[in-house]
């Protein structure tokens, strides 16, 4: 019985987050028509080259924080008390990064600014909307270790919902261009991240007026050696968009992001499974049964046969669906969305073993993982963009995707070692 009502909690769970990742994907795909039609290819170029900036500055001013925050919480003999106070030293640690971005990028706005096309105020702008992201993904991790799911997607949801809202406003009733969708998401997540920082208070999981040095530390330990990690993450997510617009133009930028958004899809119904998969797996860890680890290597190798066989229709029905809602000055991005979702099929196939290092706490070797993966995919971008133009740099995403998912899986079974073959055990 108690074994059934597990199952059942962790498949509602998977299903509001996946409900909630639909929606909160949903609403600005359902806007991608309106946007794709008030945007120029340019003009959505420039966007894709602030989320470049977005991507590369939570390597640094993030640091992980929420998952320190979130891995903090199975910690054995924690009081609230200690939650709260070590909340706060992420907190405090967010600040100093914060200010130190902002000093830096004051120093070379204008270097920058030529460099990625994008308004010294942009990128200035782009500092507070990081660690507002921070901000509220500390708040969304401590609902996903609570298990409150619909807490979760609640909050995803408006977010989104008030990202887009605003957009449109400044896109279609402004006519602001890159700017309005830019500062719609500025706005939008700040305001939200005041709305997360009033709910950690009121659930007593926040005291910023501590100094607590031992938890600084603590996090620091956790997040240091993951700023490689995220730095590989930008590489492999974000830097696409950086050579395409410096070898092929902001238009051809703006077309390739349009395909990724596409493909971005998969990666968010991934990240909802496994974010309701977290809280799952890292019990049964932690009882550290063998029988229950042979379980947890099936789920793996079955899902892993599903996700496969699903990117295979990306290839049939990819090209038609994106000209379908993007609109023919678009149509280019359809020969990109098979190889983009199959390379988002193996970043699926990665948060399957990751875990297990983060369960650790020991990721160095990730971080080591990840940076070696993005910088092969600088490497295969640079060499097949000028070969093959926009689809050289799909290919490398996938191939570098494929190559980051088995490395980790290396290193997953070095650092926490499951029955990964020994098939006549089961």
């Amino acid at each position: 019985m108690l074994k059934k009502l597990q199952q059942n909690t962790f498949l509602a769970g998977s299903m509001v987050y996946l409900v909630s990742n639909i929606i909160y994907a949903l609403i600005p795909f359902a806007l991608l028509p309106v946007f794709t039609r008030y945007l120029s290819p340019e003009e959505y170029g420039e966007v894709a080259m602030f989320q470049v900036l977005l991507g590369g500055l939570t390597a640094f001013i993030g640091l992980s924080l929420q998952g320190a925050a979130g891995r903090k919480f199975y910690d054995r003999g924690l009081t609230d008390d200690d939650l709260s106070e070590f909340i706060g030293s992420c907190f405090q640690i967010l600040l100093t990064t914060s200010v130190v971005a902002l000093i830096i990028l004051i120093g070379l706005g204008d270097q920058l600014s030529v460099l990625i096309g994008l308004d010294h105020n942009w990128i200035l702008l782009a500092i507070m909307a990081t660690a507002s992201s921070i901000v509220v993904r500390i708040r969304l991790s401590q609902w996903q270790v609570r298990k409150k799911a619909k807490n979760y997607g609640m909050m995803q949801i408006f977010q989104s919902f008030l990202d887009i809202a605003l957009s449109v406003v400044f896109v279609v009733v402004f006519s602001h261009g890159a700017g309005g969708r830019i500062s719609g998401h500025v706005i939008a997540v700040g305001l939200v991240a005041l709305l997360a920082v009033w709910l950690l208070k009121r659930d007593g999981l926040l005291r910023l007026m501590v100094w607590k040095p031992t938890y600084i530390i603590e996090a620091l330990r956790i997040g240091v050696p993951l700023i490689p990690h995220v730095g590989g993450m930008f590489l492999l997510a974000s830097v696409d968009r950086f050579v395409i617009n410096a070898h092929l133009g902001l238009a051809q930028a703006g077309i390739y992001m349009v395909a990724a958004q596409f493909a971005m899809a998969l990666a968010l119904l991934f990240d909802a499974i496994n974010k309701a998969y977290v809280p799952w797996l890292f019990e049964r860890l932690k009882r550290d049964d063998k029988q229950e680890k042979q379980q947890i290597v099936w789920f793996t190798y079955a899902w892993y046969l599903l996700i496969l066989c699903g990117a295979g229709l990306t290839f049939l029905i990819g090209p038609w669906l994106v000209t379908f809602v993007a609109g023919e000055e678009y149509s280019r991005a359809g020969d990109l969305i098979a190889w983009l979702a199959l390379g988002q099929v193996f970043g699926g196939m990665y948060l399957m073993v990751t875990n297990f290092i983060f369960f650790s706490k020991r990721t160095g070797l990730l971080s080591l993982v990840t940076i070696s993966s993005g910088l092969i995919n600088v490497v295969l971008m640079l060499l097949l963009v000028g070969q093959f133009g926009l689809e050289g740099a799909a290919y490398a995403f996938c191939i570098s995707m494929a190559i980051r998912f088995v490395l980790t899986w290396w290193v997953a079974n070095k650092r926490h070692p499951m029955p990964w073959f020994a098939f006549n055990r089961f």
